[in-house]
């Protein structure tokens, strides 16, 4: 059986779910989950909708029968195939321990995406790419040539259907211009429970100050270094008895967890951009 979800921000105004449940009915749809949110600070709504039918149009024909909806609420919005996978492209540096536990559940099916290659400054983590079948991109940064290399990377991007890039502990920054262009498609992993210790050895900075919570943070990536909308956060409770080592392992479970939530999430078109901030709908 055909399903469909749609995704739609607009002005909040009366009538916006009677019109969605509604443009559903009159095609005999059936709604098998729905998510509604105002939010009080831009006066938007905000709604997820998964629905199923035997006998519903093809989806060209719901896009186009749907925009008259659209037009009439001033929405933002979009109509996908429920069971069709989000395509991405995972970049990486030397840590792998994001990258194995994209690896890992997309292998068992437990992520909702197509990972199309890993592209990597350092060829450290070609051979586990390779275990797992996919195609493993060794692009090395030349003196003077970081440019020339990250172009290298957008055109994988765009060769190979990418619909997501996942800097998966990516440690390059990314031009204002390549941010700019991956707007909305670009999430980012960042070792801290931002705003946070910022640079290198970050956990070794936790524990000189003493910290009682580390955390990781995955935001879209934009043209303000790790200031981009934040999509989830996670922490957990740390004592004076651990070393930095402890926190650098705990630090490593949080940033995979974080990043597996936010991809599954923007696979399944739950997350949305207003502002600064993101409103996800998890259910």
């Amino acid at each position: 059986m055909p399903q469909f979800t749609l995704s739609i921000s607009c002005p909040d105004r009366t009538g916006i779910v009677a019109a969605i449940s509604g443009f559903i009915a009159e095609r005999s749809g059936s709604i098998i989950e729905a998510a509604h949110f105002v939010d009080a600070l831009s006066q938007r709504s905000f709604m997820r909708t998964m629905f199923k039918g035997d006998t519903l149009p093809s989806l060209d024909t719901l896009r186009q029968e749907f925009a008259v909806t659209a037009e009439r609420y001033g929405m933002d919005w979009g109509l996908h195939e429920a069971e069709r996978r989000c395509k991405v492209l995972v970049a990486v540096s030397k840590q792998g321990h994001c990258l194995n536990s994209l690896l890992h559940r997309w292998s068992i099916g437990t992520l909702p995406i197509d990972i199309v290659g890993v592209v990597s400054n350092h060829a450290t983590h070609e051979r586990l790419t390779q275990w797992y079948g996919l195609p493993f991109h060794h692009y090395p940064i030349e003196p003077g040539a970081k440019a020339e290399q990250e172009a290298r990377i957008l055109h994988l991007f765009e060769s190979t259907g990418a619909e997501l890039l996942v800097l998966a502990r990516y440690m390059q920054v990314l031009s204002d211009e390549t941010c700019r262009r991956l707007a909305g498609r670009c999430i980012n992993i960042h070792h801290s429970f931002l705003p946070g210790f910022k640079g290198a050895r970050p956990y070794h900075q936790a524990y000189e100050r003493g910290v009682k919570i580390i955390g990781a943070t995955a935001h879209y990536a934009t043209a303000d270094l790790d200031e981009g909308p934040i999509i989830e956060q996670n922490v957990q409770r740390v004592d004076h008895t651990q070393q930095p080592e402890d926190l650098v392992e705990i630090g490593h479970d949080l940033e995979a967890m974080v990043l597996n939530n936010a991809v599954r999430w923007h696979a399944e078109h739950r997350i949305f951009v207003t502002g600064n901030r993101t409103v996800v709908l998890r259910s």
